[in-house]
């Protein structure tokens, strides 16, 4: 009886350590590698693919945008039973609306045509089929009931809402650059072929500001070359030198970590995206809605991603992306990262197209090299960010997707358990020692 004990204990304790093995497997697994996209093979970029070809196919009179499902499958909203099968045979889910795209359109036109009111924004909300306008708190009852004329005018495709902060740009990203007006945020590294810059917002400062490292004037990092604001919301910063370190794009998300930016695309309605900041760090949020105008007080922007990411001042011109691919950079929004709020990113492809460059890193164009002046090959590591890169800053690792914890569950759920079988097992061994020695002792004194 005594040897099964010891044996039951023996394979409680090889299971226990066994439980521990696997489970650190299974933590390290979701720690180290990309969780399978969503739906399709190659998640977002496949179902924006299949979701433009189904709208263009089928046109805006019988189409009224297409996001990502909670499924991770495309959702294509059409007018009526004919395209909804059409969509369906395709593979994607279809949702029947009273507006087509055409009727979208046309309202947002109509809001563009009223007079111009400082602190409203509106985007066509997809999945409700509508046209949202937004008025944040400095916008006054006059200006809203004139807002609310308009909107009544156009018919039931508009939804009027109230916000309570202030829509301005996030003047004041992952590493902070300060110019003489206030801090924005680096956002990507690119290149025309010859020359290194960095990719930020426009509000950030008018062509000629110069930017450095600190408050005080030192560190100069470049000097912005070009931009547009109001209207689009991107510009170039030049780097000084030219510094050949700026050839990787790798975002900074803190803790030492960052990560590595290997193209660029556009961003779909539904998808996760994670953006950083000089102010408030790393963020993940969703995107809500593409085409979005904002009137902020210095002008007006359109074409903007709509986000429930947060941001603050100083967080301007920082990246958005999501799977390693830039989307875009921050514009500006209302609320804050204590109360939240809306965000809105300037195009990453839009900006890139219009200014001339693409993504440092990327192959040069054909008959582009050394030769013509090509910034060379980082000579970091892979797996290490350049120290002293505005557009890196000065992390150390890499990592190739953001850890969600319910990866993690299985894993830590088998340690739990692995250990407090440990800790059983220890104290059954205990309880039979001690037992064992008083009988021993007793039998001894008997």
């Amino acid at each position: 009886m005594r040897h099964a004990r010891r044996n039951l204990q023996r394979i409680a304790r090889l299971a226990a350590v066994g439980g521990l093995v696997c489970g650190g497997l299974m933590i390290s697994n979701a720690v180290a590698s990309e969780p399978p996209a969503q739906g399709t093979a190659d998640g977002p970029s496949q179902t924006a693919e299949l979701s433009a070809t189904l709208v263009s196919r089928l046109g805006a009179s019988r189409t009224a945008g297409s996001w990502m499902g909670a499924d991770g499958r495309p959702v294509v909203a059409v007018t009526d039973e004919d395209a909804a099968a059409e969509v369906r045979r395709a593979g994607a889910n279809a949702k029947m609306v009273p507006y087509s795209m055409s009727r979208l359109r046309s309202a947002t036109e109509a809001l563009g045509a009223a007079p111009r009111t400082v602190g409203t924004a509106w985007a066509v909300d997809y999945a409700s089929n509508k046209v949202v306008v937004r008025a944040d708190s400095t916008v006054s009852a006059a200006d809203w009931s004139r807002m609310t004329d308009v909107a009544e005018r156009i018919g039931g495709s508009v939804q009027m809402e109230r916000t309570k902060g202030t829509f301005t740009t996030k003047l004041n990203g992952a590493v902070p650059i300060f110019a003489g007006k206030g801090r924005c945020s680096a956002g990507f590294n690119v290149t025309n072929g010859r020359e290194a810059f960095i990719l930020t917002a426009g509000h950030c400062g008018p062509v000629g500001t110069t930017w450095f490292r600190d408050t005080q004037g030192n560190g100069r990092v470049g000097t912005t070359v070009a931009g547009t604001f109001p209207g689009n919301d991107f510009s170039l910063v030049q780097y000084q030198n030219n510094d050949p370190r700026n050839g990787t794009n790798i975002v900074d998300i803190g803790g030492g970590k960052g990560i590595r930016i290997v193209g660029a695309a556009d961003a779909v309605v539904g998808q996760r995206v994670f953006r950083s900041g000089s102010t408030t760090g790393f963020r993940s949020g969703q995107v809500t809605a593409l085409n979005a105008t904002v009137n902020y007080p210095e002008g007006t922007v359109s074409g903007l991603i709509e986000t429930s990411l947060c941001a603050e001042p100083g967080d301007s011109g920082g990246p958005m992306f999501a799977e390693g691919l830039a989307l875009g950079v921050t514009s500006g929004g209302d609320g804050d990262c204590t109360a939240g709020g809306t965000t809105f990113f300037q195009p990453a492809t839009k900006a890139l197209e219009t200014l001339g460059v693409t993504l440092a890193g990327s192959a040069p164009a054909p008959g582009e090299g050394a030769d013509a002046g090509t910034p060379p090959a980082p000579s970091a590591a892979a797996g290490t960010v350049p120290e002293g890169s505005p557009g890196a800053s000065n992390a150390s690792a890499i990592v190739t997707d953001i850890v969600n914890m319910r990866n993690l569950g299985p894993g830590l759920t088998v340690i739990g358990a692995s250990l407090v079988g440990l800790v059983a097992a220890r104290w059954i061994r205990s309880s039979q020692d001690r037992r064992n020695y008083r009988k021993y002792y007793s039998e001894s004194w008997g």
